[in-house]
């Protein structure tokens, strides 16, 4: 059962169109969904939203710790509820998935996101991830300035559908139910 879900992206309104930052686009439709509100806590250095769920008590964060260094919030929250990294979702932004794609992946490694990098260094790699394609700039001396850039209309548009399919499976994500969720998410519409 997932008990943890973290949205990555970096604090602040000069990041907040960047495509860096659909994991707190996607943290904040599912906090508005469950009409839930976040606040800060310090000990766990990110905003926490708790949702009340038919199978009990999860967490939706959204680290303060910059993208590059999300490893910090999710382990403080993790250790705090004794969660393993198995009752962990993690949401962030993929160049390797087209705009508006979206994949649910148990296990496995960073692919180059130093963000899952350091939530690995954390706590291991058998978290869940909820993997939402912004496309890729085409050359590697692009990629930072692409991921900091505010996403074109049409592509912010594209996520959205995306973070509103994975609204409307979550429950089933994290129960029994996870392979017909996945198949649906995994079939392109």
């Amino acid at each position: 059962m997932i008990k943890l879900m973290a949205g990555l992206g970096n604090p602040g309104k000069e990041y907040a169109e960047t495509r860096h930052n659909v994991g707190f686009w996607w943290s904040d439709a599912v906090a508005r969904h469950d009409q839930s509100t976040f606040h800060f806590e310090r000990r766990f250095h990110a905003d926490v939203c708790a949702l009340q769920r038919q199978d009990g008590a999860s967490w939706l964060i959204k680290p303060h710790t910059y993208v590059n260094r999300s490893g910090q919030a999710v382990a403080a929250l993790a250790a705090y509820y004794k969660l393993t990294p198995q009752d962990i979702m993690v949401a962030h932004d993929d160049m390797d998935l087209p705009v508006g794609c979206v994949r649910f992946k148990e296990g496995g490694g960073h692919g180059g996101h130093n963000g899952l990098r350091d939530i690995i260094r954390h706590i291991g790699d058998q978290f869940c991830r909820l993997r939402f394609g912004i496309g890729h700039p085409g050359s590697r001396e692009r990629v930072v300035s692409y991921v900091l850039e505010s996403a074109r209309s049409v592509e912010r548009q594209a996520i959205e559908l995306a973070i509103e399919r994975t609204i409307s499976v979550l429950p089933d994500l994290s129960g029994p139910g996870r392979s017909k969720a996945v198949q649906y998410l995994h079939t392109d519409v």
